[in-house]
This record gives C-alpha cells, sequence and structure tokens, in this order.
C-alpha cells in the first residue's frame, strides 16, 4: 500500500510540474556497467578455481567398515569373508 500511495504523489507531482524529472543514479550508466562487468568477473574467477577440485588425486576405494552406526549397503560384499 505504500508503494501505491508514493507512486501516486510521485505522478501528481510530476503532472503538477509539467515535466517528469529523470530518476536519481548513484552513477552515470557505464560506471555501473563496467562495476557490473568487474563484479562478474570475479565471481567467474572465483568459479573457476573450483573447477580442479575432482582432478586432485586417483579417487580410491572406500573400504567396508563393520562398524559404523550406520554401514553402506551397497558395498558389494567388501567386508565379507570370501569363501
Amino acid at each position: 500500500m505504500l508503494a501505491t500511495l508514493l507512486t501516486t504523489a510521485l505522478t501528481v507531482s510530476a503532472e503538477a510540474t509539467g515535466e517528469e524529472a529523470p530518476a536519481p543514479t548513484i552513477a552515470p550508466p557505464f560506471v555501473i556497467g563496467i562495476t557490473l562487468f568487474v563484479v562478474f568477473v570475479v565471481l567467474l574467477f572465483v568459479t573457476l578455481s573450483y573447477t580442479n577440485l575432482g582432478r586432485r588425486h586417483e579417487a580410491i576405494d572406500e573400504h567396508a567398515d563393520p562398524h559404523r552406526q550406520h554401514p553402506n549397503k551397497h558395498d558389494r560384499h567388501q567386508g565379507a569373508p570370501s569363501h
């Protein structure tokens, strides 16, 4: 409701003066664009820095631990003695 009241008040004041004032900005558009581009490039480098986490070393098979509280039911009987 507050947004509606503010919009109505701004519309009435703009009609009373006969001209529309441009919306105020904190900086020129090209400065805002460059700043956003730099932020996205930094986020790109942060994302790319995590791409090699899966390639650090070879994966090893986890051994079946019979003392775990919730043992893995899909261990393919690695801990069972062979007959």
